[in-house]
């Protein structure tokens, strides 16, 4: 009769001993989080991130790898628009370059670099390393640079688009000079004379004895003299 007693107490000291074990484990997940927090952030990534720990119910170290895997995805499809464009499929290459450059947006809203998604969302953003964002600002400078190449592959070039593309490598990248020359194109055939010879003269001071760039500047100049003298003699005309 005593054993049966004592099985009751028995079971009700073990359920105390489980919800001791229990609300000590939760003490030192909130001792452990709160210790992550006191600490600044080191070489770009908070402590909490580098262990992979949970903050506000939301998993740092997973927003890292979703960065991650998107940077990869970029630069796989960047370089399977190298192979289309190769392969002379460039409207399969201009799709490729595309999905890359999506893929890098995104990134640029993680990083909370544009915009205010992440705020909203109430997320911690992770933050770019510095090899990751060389390598964000690299694959944009190529898919932007072989994107221009594509357009000017079309039988109807759309020389808006390609002096955007080409503006928005110089963006990164002052001297690159076939997106100089490239832009250059883009203005003469929009009719910006001036801006085009700008950009071409640019484009020679990096290469002097590029062919290519020595023929536009030799047309720009041609349109612009000619244009010059039908302004000059439409004047006359008026005065007439």
């Amino acid at each position: 009769m005593h054993s049966t007693l004592l099985q009751p107490l028995k079971r009700t000291q073990a359920s105390v001993s489980e919800q001791h074990g229990f609300l000590s484990e939760m003490e030192a997940k909130q001792h452990s989080i709160k210790s992550l927090k006191s600490y600044p952030e080191a070489g770009g990534r908070s402590l909490a991130a580098a262990a992979g720990g949970d903050v506000g119910g939301y998993r740092v170290g997973g927003a890292e790898m979703e960065m991650e895997a998107k940077i990869q995805k970029a630069i796989d499809f960047k370089l399977e628009g190298h192979r289309c464009y190769k392969e002379k499929k460039f409207r399969e290459a201009i799709g490729k370059y595309h999905r890359a450059l999506l893929q890098l947006k995104g990134i640029h809203v993680v990083d909370g670099t544009t915009g205010s998604e992440v705020n909203l969302l109430n997320q911690p953003a992770a933050k770019l390393t510095e090899e990751q964002r060389r390598a964000v600002e690299s694959t944009e400078i190529e898919c932007y640079d072989s994107l221009t190449a594509c357009l000017l592959q079309s039988e109807l070039v759309n020389y808006e688009r390609v002096k955007e593309y080409c503006l928005k490598v110089l963006g990164h990248q002052q001297d690159h000079f076939k997106a100089m020359y490239r832009a250059g194109i883009a203005f003469y055939h929009l009719g910006d004379y001036e801006c085009a010879l700008r950009y071409l003269r640019d484009a020679k001071c990096r290469d002097p004895t590029d062919t290519n760039v020595l023929r536009y500047i030799q047309l720009t100049e041609m349109k612009m003299s000619k244009t010059g003298q039908q302004v000059r003699e439409s004047g006359k005309e008026s005065l007439g």
